[in-house]
């Protein structure tokens, strides 16, 4: 009896010590594994492209023209829309779209059959050429420069927004921040100008009115297109004017070369009808 009860009592302490054992190995793991989900997260940038796609296409046609006829430059220090500040800039740079289904990798030069693809695979190999550095996300101001907006002009079908001036103060804020920061009033009048176009441009349309609409003073992609469109027909309505000069001059002279000759060949045969025989 005393050697089964000591056999019993050295299984019962097994047990035990695997039953603390088990859960202590269960933590463990946890633990390590939501330690690797943390660095997974850590190294993953959260900035829509898609998103900083739809800036950039508003800035390039709603501010940098009329950025350029002012001859202003962007501050990459204070003012976050400066093309450096754009954390995918040197990535987009390295898209090269071979034909319309073929958008090559210019790191590895991989071929993928859509856009969509190639962003993956930026994503999941060359995400650390990506400089993470604070406020380079431009899809972080998509409230301020009224990307749906933007976006919902290329579509038929329009969505009805619902006002919310929580959301509408807080884009307000953030626009008129832009403004300050990238044309501070104090640093010249071209500076001072171009503040009050980009409010006008962009922050007074965050509002619950909806009369006002953004970009109220017009895209400069179309202005400058407006102006080479007129200068194009000017031009050809000038060489169609000279062409028909040319054309009328050279019909008059050869009209007056076939009466020269008419007059001579009838001149000609008067003579030769006047000799004697």
């Amino acid at each position: 009896m005393g050697r089964r009860t000591c056999l019993l009592l050295v299984f019962a302490l097994a047990l035990c010590s695997n039953s603390f054992i088990a859960p202590a190995q269960l933590i463990t793991e946890k633990v390590g594994n939501r330690q690797q989900k943390q660095e997974e997260e850590k190294g993953r940038v959260h900035c829509s492209r898609s998103r900083t796609r739809i800036v950039r296409e508003i800035l390039s046609e709603y501010l940098l023209p009329f950025l350029e006829a002012e001859q202003y430059n962007l501050s990459s220090t204070s003012c976050r829309l400066h093309p450096d500040n754009d954390i995918f800039r040197e990535q987009e740079e390295k898209i090269e779209r071979l034909h319309p289904m073929q958008w090559q990798c210019g790191y590895c030069k991989k071929v993928f059959r859509s856009q969509n693809f190639l962003d993956t695979h930026f994503d999941n190999r060359h995400s650390s050429m990506l400089d993470t550095s604070p406020n380079r996300c431009l899809a972080d101001l998509c409230g301020a420069l009224h990307c749906d907006y933007f976006d919902s002009l290329s579509n038929s079908k329009r969505k009805k927004v619902t006002c919310k001036p929580a959301v509408v103060d807080r884009n307000l804020h953030l626009c008129e921040v832009l403004a300050n920061t990238c044309f501070p009033i104090e640093q010249s009048a071209v500076a001072q100008r171009l503040n009050d176009f980009f409010k006008r441009q962009f922050c007074d349309a965050h509002t619950c009115d909806k009369q006002l609409k953004p970009f109220a003073r017009g895209s400069g992609i179309y202005k400058n297109r407006s102006l080479y469109f007129a200068i194009s027909l000017f031009t050809l309505f000038i060489l169609a004017i000279y062409y028909l000069a040319v054309y009328i001059h050279n019909r008059d002279l050869g009209m007056k070369r076939k009466s020269l000759r008419r007059l001579s060949q009838q001149a000609h045969i008067k003579m030769h009808k006047a000799k004697p025989s």
